[in-house]
């Protein structure tokens, strides 16, 4: 006897259970489940239509070799669906195509496990045609809905500049130029759990909103443009101020933060991926617009604070003060004010103890493993590192290493801080030393041409290389772009550099901060730094005339000990307090300051701005200036 003889005699019998032409349409596709009672509906015209009803009648079966296919005759002459899909209870599910003409298509025998409110999702997948742009859709939603910082991908397919798109927000205001207004969604939502993380920033909002001490004030800003600089931002509006904002890196850049701004009104010229072109250009529209003169600067890195002085130079006569928090912008001001060239005051924050001990080690020792694995997914366990500096930042990148197994050398100029490094139980060496060895090369100084092509050509094949220093002066980028070596793009600031040979090193974000080009940083540090900035503001605002010289000027230990009390509720944390025998004994104030201006905590800079600072330098007096303003000392709260 036949197979297909056998087959029809089979479907006679064991079709029983499958509903007739009075339960469902006639030529519809069926796919009972193990009761066969359960019915699915296929549309040919939908593009998650599935093969069943694909164009050419084809229906498959595939499991490894048994795979069965069955061509149905052309489906002009007949109904969509020729075939109907059984599925068989004693058989643990194994399931049969019964075709029009009687013959059965047994398929392998499997177990199928589908939930319900899954199954009509499935039935609709995608068709060739339709894959394509769905799975642009995919990737786009996918980018949008998270930072772009830490996203491999671009947060947009539109490759046209920002500059040549005209774009409002929602109240027709087109004062900013960024990436996609439309992700401004994306970005309240980023800026809001932030907001969550940073609560000495949230407590000086809420209680010096009602007083308003920076009233009148305009500042522009150059600093990263991340969630946690936005929360700055809306705090000093709170405030009372008016700002306008660039980027200070090219790449480290929110493009949904930076919309979730220009649609709250704030006027900003930012998006990921800038050119150099685009980044000055950025800064001058912050700067050089009509009818509005900023009075504050609030700087990282100097680059703004550099342009005003050389294209805008007049500005500085209604300037009040300039806000640095940068190790590279605050050498700029000092070699500004050695050479007398300085024409107003500047708040360095970066030598603040709660700037270096907390945002510069702190946040490097959580940042460094977080950029280097989203990039190059590299296991640190075993790896040799060389660390290059030994400051806070550097001994920050060190503890982390060290911690996840890699072998760290370090590199130093300053016998303290490689004195430092030695008794952490790191290997002090020259950088040609072990630069053939090395699997990661990381430079942490400040400095410029610490990694040059000398060393880059002696790097062993695979070695990753990257800065956690501001600026992207470090590595001797510029030396890598001739002829004969080949850069070939990985993934987002990822680069193979090809020499002719064949060795290859992965220069991360070609040379710049690694930690906010590549990834993201912890916020709760950042609020330290960021309510640091924010007092420095409101100190240079409401300073009376002639307070301060046209000089560089250090935060007191008052002002550090009062951002880091704001912190520690945080924490669930209990401050001893003195008694006044105590107070009297150590010579202090009940309520501090309780350590001297020159009194380090531990911190040994390796920058040479420090060893150059006169007494002059660090205003002693600075808490009894800020806190003698009557409407600010409501709401500090604070008794000196």
């Amino acid at each position: 006897m036949s197979v297909q003889v056998v087959a029809a005699k089979m479907a006679e019998v064991e079709l029983k259970d499958v509903p007739t032409g009075k339960d469902m349409p006639a030529g519809s596709p069926m796919t009972p489940t193990s009761e066969g009672k359960h019915l699915a509906r296929s549309d040919p015209h939908e593009a998650g239509s599935s093969a069943a009803a694909s164009p050419t009648g084809e229906l498959s079966a595939k499991a490894g070799e048994d795979s069965l296919c069955l061509l149905t005759p052309n489906p002009a002459k007949m109904p969509q669906a020729s075939a109907m899909k059984r599925t068989d209870p004693q058989q643990n599910g194994g399931e049969a195509f019964v075709n029009r003409d009687g013959t059965v298509a047994e398929a392998p025998r499997m177990k199928k496990i589908q939930f319900a409110d899954q199954k009509q999702e499935f039935n609709k997948r995608p068709s060739k045609i339709g894959r394509r742009s769905l799975s642009r859709s995919i990737s786009q939603s996918s980018t949008d809905s998270y930072s772009s910082a830490a996203s491999y991908t671009d947060s947009s397919d539109d490759e046209t500049s920002p500059r040549d798109k005209q774009q409002k927000n929602s109240k027709g205001n087109g004062d900013f130029c960024i990436k996609n207004i439309k992700q401004a969604d994306f970005g309240r939502r980023e800026i809001e759990i932030a907001e969550q993380e940073m609560p000495a920033l949230m407590a000086l909002r809420k209680r010096a909103q009602g007083e308003k001490p920076l009233a009148g004030a305009k500042v522009v800003g150059c600093t990263h443009i991340t969630a946690q600089t936005a929360v700055l931002m809306e705090t000093l509006s709170a405030l009372g101020a008016q700002c306008r904002w660039a980027a200070c890196n090219i790449y480290s850049t929110q493009n949904e933060v930076a919309a979730a701004l220009a649609e709250g009104g704030f006027s900003v010229f930012a998006w990921k991926g800038e050119s150099e072109d685009d980044f000055w250009w950025c800064i001058d529209r912050c700067v050089n617009v009509e009818g509005w003169q900023p009075n504050m600067i609030l700087d990282d890195g100097g680059d703004l604070t550099h342009w005003i002085y050389k294209k805008y130079p007049n500005m500085f006569k209604k300037i009040k003060g300039i806000v640095e928090e940068s190790v590279t912008g605050v050498h700029r001001l000092y070699q500004l004010s050695k050479a007398g060239k300085l024409c107003v005051p500047a708040m360095n924050v970066n030598d603040s103890v709660t700037k270096q001990k907390f945002d510069n080690l702190y946040c490097c020792r959580e940042s460094i493993l977080d950029g280097l694995k989203r990039t190059t997914d590299v296991m640190f366990g075993g790896k040799q590192v060389v660390v290059c500096g030994y400051g806070e930042v550097g001994k920050g990148c060190c503890a982390a290493l060290k911690a996840m197994g890699s072998i760290v050398y370090v590199t130093e100029i300053d016998p303290i801080c490689a004195l430092q490094a030695c008794m952490d139980g790191f290997r002090l060496v020259k950088l040609n030393e072990v630069i053939r060895q090395v699997d990661i090369v990381i430079t942490c100084t400040g400095n410029k041409n610490v990694v040059v092509r000398e060393y880059l050509d002696r790097m062993k094949n695979g070695c990753i290389v990257c800065n956690m220093g501001h600026s992207n002066t470090e590595i001797d980028v510029a030396s890598l772009r001739t002829p004969e070596l080949t850069w070939e793009r990985v993934r987002s600031q990822v680069d193979h550099v090809i020499w002719p040979d064949g060795k290859r090193i992965v220069l991360l974000a070609e040379g710049r901060l690694l930690n906010l080009s590549c990834s993201t940083v912890p916020t709760f540090v950042l609020s330290i730094t960021a309510t640091t900035q924010a007092l420095a503001l409101i100190e240079l605002y409401n300073a009376p005339e002639g307070r301060y010289k046209q000089d560089v000027y250090l935060l007191p230990k008052k002002m550090d000990e009062y951002v880091a009390s704001l912190h520690l509720p945080t924490f669930d944390a209990h401050l001893t307090e003195l008694s006044d025998e105590q107070a009297k004994y150590l010579g202090l104030n009940k309520n501090g300051p309780f350590k001297p201006n020159y009194y380090r905590y531990e911190n040994t800079s390796t920058q040479p701005c420090m060893s150059s600072l006169s007494p002059a330098h660090v205003p002693l007096g600075f808490h009894r200036i800020v806190f003698s303003l009557k409407p600010i000392s409501n709401w500090f709260n604070m008794s000196i």
